[in-house]
């Protein structure tokens, strides 16, 4: 987990609206009590871990980050689902189980919330299980699949009790019983749960069990029959309750928490028994104002004067906290204006370090203008460009759009701040940036490698790029197009990834670059549409070319393009023009379907690659480019893939077989194939 805890941490937080001038503290204070009297009930993660442990950076502990990267992943698609990480003895077990009422965006949130709680409950246990209140969360350096266990249940109750505790055990146990035979053995519930609801008095018991699909039929029952038996003996004489196994859960309550919109804040509230130890008071009465105050009436005059008070130094500390925030704002804002004059270089610095925009200095010609190569040092943070090679100095690629490019303002300034924030070594750097009247331009770090499709797609220079090579990149890639998705402070879909946008360090490092095109999406969004389409044919999803329709998937779409563009070293753009077929995607799933996939391989690998390993890379592409982008994989997913070759991969489905139009140029000789650009679209309406 040591690269992936940023995206399992969770952060809470409170955030403080501007507070007017005057404030009526009635209903403030209303809502805190309220506010601490929710607080004050009993709520999930439970927990429970094993003392053996791991080291940081071993083997387990990476297979660890792996397989919690894997399992969610998956839960918006499936309640329940187990895999395995790694080789033994280092393999790493694990599954989760969300309960069947719940739905799967919730079920997602759910596992992401109970990861960041087992990490932070669990520290190094090489075993662990938590619960939250929609699902359970297990993993271990032991394979327990399919195997019953019963043993450190864990059972919380509803602390009001009920009137006739004894009948109703005996309605509670007859309803379990029927319960248990029903998840276990009734061939309709696959998924080995069901509800009841049984009329009590003038009440409504509701009741729910479910049992990990693991078990066998015979071990649900006697997991529920356990969990049945552990929750009546504790908690008969409680209106609810529940019993949390590692291989099942029970749960009972005088209110629908199974039902559609039914949720946590509707069941009926009551002050925690434990939360109120220390103030026990005993059942006599006392005089007070010449009225008789019995215990229950002391217990909540003495709780309201505590919420009281409590809710009094909250409001002071609002207060307060709304000032201090109110001028660190201001301060801040200050910062960022100095933070964004530091990167500045002004347009005389830059016309002399590229003598006036020099064709001696010019690396070559992008979509959106030429790139010119110079010369900068960072002192403080501040960019100091000379027009020789300082003895501190790095080198640095300037971008400049031209005014006839494609990249507006809008672009422009998208991309300064979207690259200002985000830190990647996977993603160029930015090193300053330069608007001047109509000058728009950008100083990135300087890659000798130039883009990949500078190399991949020559036949002389791809010779650099063996079978090892080229996965690294890859790799490399996909980490880097995970931080965006996932891992950053922001969630951003690139929209443009394509191999002129992969730059090639010294080392051959990929970095990912020309954020003019990208979005940033915030909340829940999972999808936007746009009536402007951006991007480069050959490259874009289907459901984006088409229909405006862009996700984290249109960027999947183009990194399986880009996967298959690598391992082959051919380019998907203009393949049309060398074979029948509209594409090289198209050629791919064709080969796939007849079991000769390896005639793909780039001659110049033969001697570097493994036939078994080119296969694999070519099914996790065609898993990238599945039409339907629901099919695809998420990149925490593909990451995974590439990284464990103990991943079972699930068969292609037909890939988008026409990503875009094609110029009509058949007659073109094939030697003439390698000279296609790409072409860049940036203002198309879909159909």
């Amino acid at each position: 987990m040591v690269n992936h805890s940023a995206n399992l941490e969770r952060q809470t937080m409170f955030y403080f609206p501007s507070v007017p001038k005057t404030i009526n503290p009635v209903p403030f204070l209303c809502f805190l009590i309220i506010l601490l009297c929710h607080l004050a009930d009993a709520a999930p993660p439970y927990w429970k871990c094993s003392n053996v442990s791991y080291t940081d950076n071993s083997r387990f502990h990476k297979n660890l980050g792996d397989l919690l990267i894997c399992l969610p992943s998956n839960a918006s698609v499936s309640k329940y689902y187990n895999t395995s990480t790694g080789n033994d003895p280092d393999r790493v077990y694990g599954l989760y189980m969300c309960f069947d009422y719940v739905a799967n965006e919730m079920c997602r949130r759910c596992i992401n919330t109970a990861q960041s709680d087992m990490l932070t409950l669990c520290p190094h246990s090489k075993e662990a299980v938590v619960w939250e209140d929609s699902c359970l969360l297990r993993y271990s350096n032991e394979n327990f699949f399919g195997r019953l266990n019963v043993r450190d249940n864990i059972a919380d109750e509803n602390s009001q009790n009920i009137s006739d505790p004894k009948k109703f055990e005996s309605v509670l146990n007859e309803t379990f019983n029927r319960l248990a035979k029903q998840a276990a053995y009734n061939l309709s519930a696959a998924e080995m749960h069901a509800t009841e609801e049984v009329a009590f008095e003038d009440k409504l018991i509701y009741a729910f069990v479910q049992c990990t699909t693991d078990l066998s039929r015979d071990d649900c029952d006697k997991c529920l029959a356990r969990a049945k038996e552990d929750v009546l003996t504790l908690y008969h004489f409680s209106v609810g309750a529940r019993l949390m196994s590692r291989s099942c859960y029970l749960r009972f309550e005088l209110y629908a928490f199974y039902t559609a919109g039914a949720s946590e804040a509707s069941a009926p509230r009551s002050p925690n028994k434990n939360a109120f130890t220390a103030w026990e008071i005993h059942d006599e009465p006392k005089l007070m104002n010449g009225f008789h105050i019995h215990a229950g009436s002391r217990k909540k005059i003495l709780l309201i004067t505590i919420l009281t008070v409590v809710s009094a130094c909250l409001a002071i500390l609002l207060l307060g906290s709304c000032v201090y925030l109110a001028v660190r704002k201001r301060n801040k804002e200050g910062r960022n204006y100095r933070k964004a004059q530091d990167p500045y270089i002004s347009l005389a610095a830059i016309h002399a370090a590229t003598s006036n925009f020099s064709d001696s200095n010019k690396l070559g010609e992008g979509g959106f203008g030429p790139v010119y190569k110079y010369f900068c040092d960072l002192k403080e943070n501040r960019v100091v460009i000379s027009q020789g090679i300082l003895n501190d100095g790095r080198e640095v690629a300037i971008k400049r759009l031209s005014s006839l490019s494609e990249q507006g303002l809008e672009e422009f300034t998208n991309e300064v701040l979207l690259i200002m924030k985000l830190q990647h070594k996977n993603l160029v750097r930015l090193c300053g940036f330069c608007l001047d009247g109509e000058e728009k331009l950008l100083a990135y770090e300087f890659m000798p490698n130039s883009s990949l499709d500078v190399i991949l797609f020559d036949s002389k220079k791809r010779a650099r790029l063996d079978w090892s090579r080229r996965i690294s990149i890859i790799s490399g890639i996909a980490r880097g197009i995970l931080y965006l998705h996932e891992d950053s402070r922001l969630r951003i879909i690139h929209r443009d990834l394509k191999a002129s946008n992969i730059l090639l360090d010294n080392d051959m490092n990929p970095k990912i670059s020309d954020f003019g095109m990208a979005r940033i999406f915030v909340g829940s969004e999972g999808e936007a549409n746009t009536a402007t389409i951006v991007g480069t044919y050959g490259y874009m999803a289907p459901e984006y070319a088409m229909e405006g329709l862009y996700s984290v998937k249109s960027d999947v779409f183009a990194f399986g393009v880009l996967l298959i563009e690598i391992i082959t070293g051919r380019r998907n753009a203009g393949f049309h023009l060398i074979r029948r077929v509209p594409s090289l995607i198209a050629y791919a799933w064709q080969l796939w379907n007849e079991g000769n996939g390896l005639e793909l391989m780039d001659p110049l690998m033969v001697d570097s690659c493994d036939a078994d390993e080119f296969l694999r890379y070519l099914h996790i592409g065609l898993l990238c480019v599945q039409e339907d982008a629901d099919d695809r994989p998420t990149m925490s997913n593909v990451v995974v893939m590439l990284k464990s070759e103990t991943v079972t991969l699930s068969p292609p489905e037909k890939p988008a077989f026409s990503t875009g139009r094609f110029a009509d140029h058949c007659e073109m000789r094939a030697d003439h194939i390698s000279s296609i650009n790409e072409q860049s679209v940036s203002d198309v309406v879909p159909r």
